[in-house]
């Protein structure tokens, strides 16, 4: 069992940042209980899917939770809400904090029924400046943290998002990991408090962690931006048939290159002796080893780093990854058989425990797959579960 055995989780969460966020506790053995509108978590909709929502993102962030499906805007559904909040110790919610207030599902109104309860928000801004009420999605964020401005200082034709929905994920880690903390806080205090994970801020711990710069200092010592990550030549390097990705970073790493391409006496130019002088004329390194590893083939150059003892890596393509052989000897992308989906990959928990092992316990669930479970467990009889249902304030797969 996981190391959240016996914590409830009342997940309020849609599309990826909070599902992703419950996920993992979920993978860490909590009861993740997945509260859902008639109409179900949007994501579930995003193709491809062999069943109506039950899309691919969906099943790859809602393992381990137990679907309910409840119309949060009908008293009797918040009512039923309630009462699973006051026996849950973490609840998590991705809307805008107005709204959970104008449902009356605010801290206010939870502290009330459960004092102890971890009330967590993730939304886009901090609630103590003039964002606060703004709407965020991923692409949002990542413009606001400077993703696509940093991408076309380095070179691209166009600003462009990052190809993967990171900010939600990073963030989604962040909220994790706060739970964890005021869990244990709560064990030790046996208080319950309610914590807010901005996606801004926090995605810009990521980004002005790496180019804040020069600007560290006051009065400024130089521009904001980390000069390495900006080169335009930072990216993997063309060989003669493909791309290969390497790191020469260090004085020795710099010494075994150099050796490598038969120009020893190359440690000794003032531009690259040491650490520091190269630190300041990043561009002019890496345009000279992206001039050079045209002259060989990747595979050819992967053999010279190795032996050299440089990081080196291939350049993977999806197909690449899914066919990975370090990837299938550790179980990563397990097969598994889903009752309605039919055979599908998971992706492992990435982290390893020596005791309490994250385990996959249960599948991303149908819609409302149980509705009569959970209610039954807050101590709702047939026939109020039964009324529920009849009325559209709550529904079952």
């Amino acid at each position: 069992m996981g190391p959240l055995q016996g914590v409830r989780v009342l997940d309020l969460t849609t599309v990826v940042m909070g599902p992703y966020a419950t996920q993992i506790l979920g993978d860490f053995g909590a009861d993740v209980i997945k509260v859902e509108s008639p109409e179900g978590d949007v994501i579930r909709n995003a193709w491809p899917f062999r069943n109506q929502g039950m899309g691919t993102i969906f099943l790859n962030t809602n393992r381990n939770k137990r679907s309910i499906v409840l119309d949060l805007k009908k008293e009797e559904a918040r009512e039923a809400c309630l009462a699973l909040a006051k026996r849950s110790d973490v609840l998590v919610y991705n809307i805008r904090p107005q709204a959970m207030t104008r449902l009356k599902l605010g801290y206010e109104d939870i502290k009330k029924i459960n004092p102890k309860i971890i009330y967590v928000g993730c939304f886009g801004f901090s609630q103590r400046g003039p964002y606060a009420a703004k709407a965020a999605y991923d692409d949002m964020i990542q413009g606001a943290a400077g993703i696509p401005y940093l991408l076309k200082k380095q070179g691209a034709s166009e600003p462009r998002y990052a190809p993967m929905i990171v900010a939600d994920r990073s963030v989604g880690q962040q909220v994790a990991s706060a739970v964890s903390a005021a869990l244990y806080y709560r064990e030790k205090s046996g208080k319950g408090q309610r914590v807010d994970v901005p996606m801004y801020e926090h995605l810009l711990q990521m980004i002005l962690g790496d180019h804040l710069g020069g600007y560290t200092f006051e009065p400024p010592h130089g521009p904001p931006g980390y000069i390495r990550i900006l080169s335009p030549d930072r990216r993997p390097y063309e060989t003669k048939d493909g791309y290969v990705c390497a790191l020469i970073y260090n004085d020795k790493q710099w010494n075994a290159f150099f050796e490598a391409i038969g120009q020893p006496e190359m440690l000794s130019d003032p531009l690259f002796s040491n650490h520091e002088v190269r630190s300041k004329n990043y561009d002019t390194a890496y345009a000279f080893v992206a001039q050079e590893l045209k002259k060989r083939t990747t595979t050819e150059w992967v053999e010279a780093f190795e032996r050299a003892d440089i990081p080196v890596q291939r350049m993977n393509s999806l197909e690449d990854i899914v066919a990975d052989p370090h990837l299938a000897a550790i179980g990563y992308l397990n097969t598994v058989e889903h009752p309605t989906e039919g055979r599908i990959k998971t992706l492992a928990v990435p982290s390893e425990w020596s005791e309490s092992k994250p385990e996959y316990r249960r599948h991303a669930p149908r819609l409302g797959e149980h509705t009569r479970e959970v209610l039954a467990e807050a101590g709702f009889p047939e026939e109020k579960i039964a009324k529920l249902l009849e009325t559209g304030a709550a529904s079952a797969a």
